[in-house]
């Protein structure tokens, strides 16, 4: 009987963890697209002479990721998240990921610890705008 009750407390503070963790639901939007189908990356050309050039939505475990460039002559100018999962890595990331794609000037850029899998659909998408772009 001495041993019961510490078992009981301690089964209860350990589920309380349990109880209260809530999984990532990601982003959803009506206007997301589909893992099968990748909406095609796509450039345009503003009266500045800046373009800009968007990639492929990148379908993720924790949420569609999508990147638009804004570039001048062959600089990379701007990097906006149009899609990005609803996660707080993910806000702590994108930063870090635009700055080292200002840096870098390509997707050749390292993965956000912490981030891995928004790191990599930031990485394929930026790719495919950057592909876009000498379309």
């Amino acid at each position: 009987m001495k041993r019961a009750i510490p078992v009981l407390i301690l089964s209860v503070v350990g589920l309380i963890p349990v109880w209260r963790y809530e999984p990532s639901t990601g982003t959803s939007t009506a206007a997301s697209t589909p893992a099968a189908s990748p909406a095609p990356a796509a450039s345009s050309t503003s009266s500045s002479g800046t373009r800009t050039s968007t990639g492929t939505t990148v379908a993720t475990d924790k949420g569609d990721v999508q990147v638009r460039i804004t570039y001048d002559g062959s600089r990379i100018t701007a990097v906006e998240m149009l899609k990005q999962p609803n996660h707080p890595q993910t806000t702590a990331a994108v930063p870090k990921l635009i700055a080292e794609t200002l840096t870098a000037q390509s997707a050749d850029i390292d993965t956000v610890s912490g981030a891995t899998v928004t790191s990599d659909g930031y990485k394929e998408s930026l790719q495919a705008a950057i592909d876009a772009k000498g379309a």
